[in-house]
C-alpha cells in the first residue's frame, strides 16, 4: 500500500464516538478502512508508516451522538 495520509475513522457506540479503524489515502488519493488487526498487511503497513515518522491525523468527533 502507497500511504499518502493517515487518520483514525470512529464509530457511534453507545453515547460515544469509539476510535474503530484507520482510514488510508492512497497516493492515487483513494481512500481505505483499515481494521485494527495486527494481521491485517495493511494494518502493518501502517504500523510501518508511523514507526518511519509518519503522522496519524485525529480530528474525533466533537459533538456526543
Amino acid at each position: 500500500m502507497n500511504i499518502n495520509t493517515v487518520r483514525k475513522g470512529y464509530m457511534i457506540s453507545g453515547t460515544d464516538y469509539v476510535f474503530s479503524c484507520y482510514i488510508v489515502t492512497d497516493t492515487d488519493n483513494k481512500e481505505h478502512g483499515v481494521p485494527l488487526d495486527e494481521a491485517n498487511t495493511d494494518y502493518q503497513a501502517i504500523m510501518e508508516f508511523i514507526a518511519d515518522g509518519g503522522t496519524v491525523i485525529d480530528n474525533p468527533p466533537e459533538e456526543t451522538p
